[in-house]
């Protein structure tokens, strides 16, 4: 018997390392991907051969409640506008990848924006389960598993306190 998933998309924000892995892998796990990125330079020369679509803008990436959003960068001038945008919408999920040992800059420049304390308290950071994600790809798989986890409503290894010496599955 198949299960019928609602539809699930992934908007990857900035065309990254990260967002390369994410389309890879997020297709084959039934994601449809949009990769946005907002400038046009970042795009010179890239390929996308993995079926993904690009667009410049979080609106042409047409997100629904169906919709997880993912910042794959944290160093970018226009994470504060971007996560404005995502939190007016009625995406499903929002996070933004970044190490969770330090307040990550896209709360600072959320309250610079004036976007209210609870607003941005719905940003997700860290993202992915709690695996000791350092590469591209470590970090996509750890998103896309945690993501699965969340909408299908299963824990999934979102905390990233005290690691846990249990062994098994």
């Amino acid at each position: 018997m198949t299960e019928d998933l609602s539809p699930r998309r992934l908007v990857a924000v900035f065309a990254s390392p990260v967002a390369e892995m994410l389309s890879r892998f997020g297709i084959e796990l039934g994601f449809q991907v949009v990769v946005v990125e907002p400038d046009p330079a970042q795009l010179e020369g890239t390929p996308r051969p993995h079926g993904d679509r690009v667009v410049s803008g979080l609106g042409a990436a047409e997100a629904d409640e169906h919709t997880d959003i993912l910042l794959t960068d944290h160093h970018r001038p226009e994470i504060g506008t971007l996560l404005r945008e995502a939190l007016t919408g009625k995406s499903r999920w929002i996070g933004i990848v970044g190490n969770p040992r330090h307040e990550g800059p896209h709360v600072a420049a959320l309250r610079e924006l004036g976007v209210p304390a609870e607003q941005i308290a719905r940003v997700h950071r860290p993202v992915g389960l709690n695996i000791g994600s350092r590469t591209p790809a470590e970090i996509a798989v750890a998103t896309l598993a945690g993501l699965i986890a969340d909408r299908n409503e299963r824990p999934g290894g979102f905390e990233f306190g005290q690691i846990s010496s249990r062994g098994g599955a």
